[in-house]
């Protein structure tokens, strides 16, 4: 198991991916580890996610509240929104919120992630709703994020940015990374005349091996209430249902796996 330093090094590392790939600017986003039921780090307020280093991060309990921080550094100001993650996902270890570009944008639009356009994003997000509108630093986001935690890894914040969570820091950056080439690849498909989505029969298809693989975290595939009774799914509800769509796995070497498999049975 990694030391605590160790862990802060890695936030400190994804920091750095975050603002190197316009993820966030300034001192925008925020990153945050569990380390045990009360022990949390988390980047602080007021900084640069680009610039921090091992001392800057910030330890603090289930309530939010620091037990460490060095010199003037305060926990981030979305620690609330964090620990509510925590509070209703115990499987999640780790938050990162950012501003993606392209991400941001649907976000600003109204526009959830929810168009069947490539079998990476089926398999490993489903779908990307989004989160009502709430200030920054109070329980309104918190609250709006608790509602879509139980079924889905990655939410976008209404005029705001976007949040993934997962059962490491690493797969939770992978989650936002995902979402942001997701969004990207929906936006320039758009400006080509519209995408083709696939069918339903090709969603389930990959639905499907998903559940095969046992895949971790919360997902459309498996929590779907139309596709356990062996319905259509939600998938492009754009969370219309009401939150009722949505273990060995969950990486990206997985997924690219399971892709693999549905290309050659589709015949592509």
């Amino acid at each position: 198991m990694a030391s605590e330093y160790e862990i802060k090094k890695q936030i400190c590392e994804i920091g750095k991916r975050i603002y190197n790939q316009g993820m966030v600017a300034s001192n925008d986003g925020n990153i945050s580890v569990k380390l045990n039921d009360n022990e949390f780090l988390c980047t602080p307020t007021g900084v640069s996610k680009g610039f921090m280093t091992p001392e800057y991060i910030c330890k603090v309990d289930r309530d939010g509240k620091v037990i460490q921080a060095n010199g003037n550094f305060k926990p981030s100001s979305e620690i609330k929104m964090h620990m509510r993650v925590y509070k209703e996902r115990p499987d999640v270890n780790s938050v990162v919120h950012a501003h993606p570009l392209y991400a941001t944008g649907f976000a600003i639009a109204g526009i959830p992630l929810t168009q069947p356009i490539m079998p990476e994003a089926v398999i490993s997000l489903g779908c990307v709703p989004i989160a009502e509108y709430g200030t920054p630093s109070t329980e309104e986001i918190p609250d709006a994020v608790s509602k879509y935690l139980q079924h889905f890894d990655a939410v976008l914040l209404e005029n705001h940015g976007a949040l993934a969570y997962s059962d490491s820091l690493l797969n939770a950056y992978h989650k936002m990374e995902s979402v942001e080439f997701y969004a990207k690849l929906l936006y320039i498909s758009k400006q080509l005349g519209g995408p083709k989505e696939l069918s339903e029969a090709q969603v389930q298809r990959l639905y499907e091996i998903r559940r095969q693989f046992g895949m971790k975290g919360k997902h459309p595939a498996d929590l779907c209430a139309n596709a356990k009774n062996g319905q259509a799914s939600c998938h492009g509800c754009g969370s219309k249902c009401g939150g009722n769509c949505g273990n060995h796995g969950g990486d990206s070497d997985i997924v690219a796996e399971i892709t693999k498999r549905v290309m050659e049975q589709l015949g592509k």
